[in-house]
């Protein structure tokens, strides 16, 4: 008589700890939850009225909380390492962050660029801040930023995009493995912003591509410098140096004040560049960006294989 194992189904005893796809199913739960309370929270924070230091610490704590429960999960229940989750404080680490601080700007200044020379965006002032003053308003909206990059980085990429790796490199090729958990993660990193003001099929299609872009960076190097450092600063001159929209959020304060005139199919309208053509231009010329960046400093552009063999921590 055939029987099954029913503690082998939750737990792996060879490596002490929940196999990948209870792993996920307790992530997705929790991101989802974190999400609907992290979109409570930006719905205080991004206002034109002032804000006080309990709301602003509110949405902080709001903001982070996605990345703080990913981080007690991959310890606690996937028993990894800190480093293993994509922080290898090194050198190299410090460099890359660097890189993808960046490009992040840089991508987003092209795309300013080009709108302004094709006459789709119009500036209507500089150093805007609303009641609050420029000063106030850019220090939260880059305290913010920071947080948003490291948190959803975490779990999109450093969690889930690993689990799913890891989980189906024991029954397909690596680089099958790697592709399905870029998608996944992508996509769950898309469905996440439906909720945000003036979200549409389109622009959930543009955060997706902005997924896989943000993962090329982890997949080729293991860490998460990069894709940091390239979330923050593409939403930091998104928003507080341009004054586009963020993901279909308004931001109050800008080094530039601007106003888009150009059609929604190119400058993305009231959700933001991802939602426009200018935004999916900029991310395939930065995927082709990282990928040279990565060749030329490490000799190669290949999947890493820390993506499929995590440092656990109980092993001695």
């Amino acid at each position: 008589m055939l029987t099954v194992n029913l503690r082998a189904l939750v737990w792996n005893a060879d490596e002490r700890r929940p196999p990948a796809p209870v792993r996920l199913m307790l992530a997705v739960v929790a991101l989802i939850v974190s999400v609907l309370l992290l979109g409570l929270f930006l719905s205080l924070f991004f206002t034109t009225t002032p804000i006080t230091s309990a709301s602003f610490g509110l949405s902080f704590v709001a903001i982070l909380f996605p990345g703080v429960l990913a981080v007690g999960l991959a310890v606690v229940v996937d028993r990894r390492t800190i480093a293993d989750l994509g922080f290898g404080f090194d050198r190299d680490w410090w460099i890359d962050l660097g890189f993808g601080l960046f490009l992040g700007a840089a991508l987003m200044t092209a795309i300013f660029l080009v709108g302004l020379a094709a006459g789709w965006v119009r500036v209507e002032g500089t150093l805007t801040g609303g009641s609050r003053g420029f000063l106030a308003g850019f220090t939260l909206l880059t305290i913010q930023f920071l947080a948003v990059g490291v948190s959803e980085e975490i779990v999109s990429r450093g969690y889930l995009l690993t689990n799913v790796a890891e989980g189906l490199s024991g029954y397909t090729t690596r680089f099958v493995a790697a592709s399905t958990a870029v998608l996944f993660s992508s996509v769950v990193f898309g469905a996440a912003h439906l909720q945000n003001p003036n979200a549409t099929l389109v622009s959930t299609v543009g955060i997706s591509l902005a997924g896989i872009f943000l993962a090329i960076g982890y997949v080729l190097t293991d860490e998460l410098a990069i894709p940091i450092g390239l979330h923050i600063t593409w939403n930091l001159f998104q928003g507080g140096v341009y004054g586009f929209a963020v993901s279909g959020l308004g931001v109050s304060a800008n080094v530039v004040d601007t106003v888009e005139t150009g059609p929604d199919l190119f400058t993305g309208g009231a959700f933001g560049p991802e939602a426009g053509l200018l935004g999916v231009f900029a991310i395939i010329l930065g995927t082709f960006l990282i990928i040279g960046y990565v060749r030329w400093r490490y000799g190669e552009a290949r999947l890493a294989p820390g993506l499929f063999s995590p440092e656990l921590r109980w092993r001695e």
